[in-house]
């Protein structure tokens, strides 16, 4: 449950530049949702940590919320697929926080199987989290912000929207599909004040490679915190410009075509 924090602080300082924002981080029940969650909470942004498993959500929050020193964190059900849950999502920041600052695009998923064994089902799916769901939100906040002349989304997008490998045709397309809408909301966004960045992450020591791939060279592969560390980045850039897109690789990677 969200409750108002309204006696927020609203100064930022040197240690703490994001206090007094408001920020949205969709699949931050773990991986580089959770990092993300971490590195804007302690920057001192109110976070809501959005999930589809409330268990996940519920325990980020919680021990972001222990942690001293950083700003606010409420668990937030989210289905980024589902329109009514993604309206209901952004009314509720709207109404408790006064909209939201900050939305980082974060929630994924993939299918791992060859074109022709792959079902419509799953590929309908994967598209539906990974490009539909940035879209729907992208639709919810631009109004707000457009109207209050700021705001940031970011979009986690992958190399897999720059190369090409076997087995992953759905997350090739959606992720090739989120980085030309990011960079479509860009244009739309810049001339009301609304900054947009693609964020294009190299692998990543999180479940969504480890789990899958028991196999994997944990050593090529990048700590979720150094992307989180480039979230931050892109958000604190000076007024009037804006970083439309940003690759972030682990210096080992090597599955470069």
């Amino acid at each position: 449950m969200i409750s108002s924090l309204s006696s927020q602080p609203v100064v930022a300082s040197a240690d703490r530049p994001l206090l007094g924002r408001t920020a949205l981080v969709t699949g931050a029940g773990r991986g580089l949702g959770e990092a993300t969650a971490a590195v804007l909470a302690a920057a001192g942004a109110t976070v809501l940590v959005a999930d589809i498993r409330d268990d996940l959500a519920e325990a980020v929050a919680s021990r972001l919320c222990g942690c001293h020193g950083t700003g606010a964190a409420e668990p937030l059900s989210l289905d980024v697929t589902d329109a009514s849950s993604v309206d209901r999502a952004v009314r509720v920041a709207d109404e408790t926080f006064g909209g939201l600052d900050i939305l980082v695009n974060n929630a994924g998923t993939d299918v791992t199987c060859p074109v022709e064994e792959i079902s419509v089902d799953d590929f309908d799916r994967v598209l539906a989290t990974n490009l539909r769901g940035p879209f729907l939100l992208a639709r919810a906040v631009f109004p707000q912000m457009k109207t209050r002349g700021r705001g940031h989304v970011v979009n986690i997008v992958s190399t897999a929207a720059r190369r090409a490998w076997a087995n992953a045709s759905a997350y090739h397309a959606s992720k090739w599909g989120l980085l030309g809408l990011s960079h479509a909301l860009h244009v739309e966004g810049r001339a009301a004040g609304v900054s947009v960045t693609a964020v294009i992450a190299g692998g990543m020591r999180t479940p969504f490679l480890l789990d899958r791939f028991p196999d994997i060279d944990p050593s090529v592969l990048q700590d979720p915190a150094n992307v989180a560390a480039t979230v931050r980045f892109v958000l604190l850039q000076p007024p009037g410009t804006v970083i439309p897109e940003v690759t972030v690789l682990p210096l080992r990677e090597t599955s470069w075509p």
